[in-house]
């Protein structure tokens, strides 16, 4: 088997694939390459999420169809939430993990792998007693054209279901000029869209003497030369100003998107699961979107099943799908987590109602996006070029608003058009994402800043 092979699979939110991004950086430096099967590697690393059950015991399993392997000589590895959470725990369930390390101690890997590389059997990196987990030196970024900056760490709002304060610790920020400089050290990279990442983003904090709170920071990059687009997530609602749709209002490079998880359209089951924000506190925040001079995408989270939800507090749910017209939603079962508030209520809801639930709430939503997007046919819009469909001929990209839009080229002359941006007319709409025509490539036609307002 070759030496100096590693396998890594990622769990869970863009944290996390950012956090594998700076894994794979650190193995590189030291001589790993990077293959796609377990079987080839002799290191294999699963990067995990501990936000719901179902994510947390796929990795088990994954764990236990290749335990015998360990005979083999290869060594295996736990990173991140599930990591941080269950901790020395691990290494009882399952005996064949060398290496458990949660994503405040990246920065410590090389020294923890040379304990394992060196034949300790039981290596841990389990500390959040640190401010220094925003980025490695050694990041090895997936994409190109896209980039991640984590900006914010941890969490403070302690929700009922959630375990991120455990696993990712208090809420610490990164100082302004730290995510300026990285910002145009990746623009000179050639990086034309940066992602801003927090578990609660817009809880951001300057703890430099500038200051900046959330909005001015989003400004800030958004004027960074050579930065084409700006995402951010995830926003809490509690800390959505109006300075935020100010600051997408003035400056072009930031998208319009906004994703604001909501969690439950029910001002009593938002009050039991500690969200900080009624249903009419959110509306606020949505209407603040909705007069804005953009036209923004508004995606959310939702969790049916959550304990003690009643028929009344699901409909209010669903009548909340109908007032906000979410582009897309992210909706799950609620799922019980160990060291939380909710997981000591005793009114749970059964397994089979969560499903049903989910399947309504599902299907409205699948309606209203079917609707939403075919409205947009006939439309021209930016689309930044992610990659090619070769079955179909189509190029694959997306749109300011985080869609995905599909197009060919009807003169088939265009070459690689990766990492540029075009301009396609809408031509076909499904539910989860657009079809369309190219009318220019940006070698072809400058158009910097070209947006369609409403």
């Amino acid at each position: 088997m070759p030496q100096k092979t590693f396998y890594i699979e990622t769990f869970g939110c863009q944290m996390n694939v950012h956090d594998s991004e700076k894994v794979r950086g650190t193995l590189a430096q030291r001589g790993y390459e990077q293959v796609h099967t377990v079987d080839e590697a002799g290191l294999v690393l699963y990067n995990t999420c501990s936000i719901r059950d179902k994510a947390e015991q796929k990795v088990f399993s994954r764990l236990a169809n290749y335990k015998r392997q360990k005979a083999q000589g290869k060594i295996f590895g736990v990173l991140g939430c599930v990591a941080q959470h269950k901790g020395a725990d691990i290494f009882e369930q399952a005996p064949h993990v060398s290496l458990v390390c949660g994503s405040a101690s990246y920065n410590d890997l090389p020294g923890l792998l040379d304990r394992v590389e060196a034949g300790e059997d039981r290596v841990e990196g389990l500390s959040l007693d640190t401010d220094d987990t925003f980025e490695t030196p050694l990041t090895r970024r997936d994409n190109p054209y896209k980039a991640f900056i984590t900006i914010i760490e941890g969490c403070d709002k302690h929700c009922a279901y959630c375990v991120v304060p455990f696993t990712r610790g208090p809420e610490r920020s990164r100082t302004s000029q730290s995510v300026l400089e990285e910002a145009a050290r990746l623009a000179a990279q050639g990086y034309s869209e940066i992602q801003l990442l927090g578990q609660n983003v817009n809880s951001y904090r300057d703890p430099s003497d500038a200051g900046m709170d959330f909005a001015q920071l989003l400004a800030a990059v958004g004027r960074v030369a050579g930065i084409r687009r700006v995402r951010f997530t995830t926003s809490h609602p509690r800390d959505f100003t109006p300075e935020i749709i100010e600051a997408i209002d003035a400056n072009l490079a930031l998208c319009d998107q906004v994703h604001l998880p909501v969690q439950s359209g029910s001002s009593r089951l938002l009050a039991r699961m500690a969200r900080e924000y009624g249903r009419e506190d959110y509306l606020d925040r949505i209407r603040l979107m909705k007069r804005a001079q953009r036209n923004i995408a508004i995606s959310t989270d939702i969790i049916v099943g959550f304990p003690g939800e009643t028929e009344e507090d699901f409909e209010q749910t669903l009548s909340l799908l109908d007032e906000v017209e979410y582009d897309s939603i992210f909706s799950f079962k609620y799922s019980p987590r160990a060291g939380t508030t909710a997981v000591k209520f005793e009114d749970a809801i059964p397994e089979t109602e969560k499903s049903r639930r989910l399947s309504i709430l599902q299907e409205k939503q699948r309606r209203i996006q079917l609707r939403r997007n075919a409205a947009l046919i006939g439309r021209e819009e930016e689309v930044l070029v992610e990659g090619r469909r070769e079955k179909s001929k189509q190029w694959i990209g997306r749109t300011t608003q985080n869609r995905v839009l599909n197009f060919s080229d009807p003169q088939a002359g265009s070459s690689d058009l990766r990492g540029s941006y075009c301009r396609v007319r809408v031509t076909g709409s499904g539910p989860n994402s657009l079809v369309g025509e190219l009318i220019a490539t940006e070698a072809a036609q400058a158009f910097h800043g070209f947006r369609i307002l409403q």
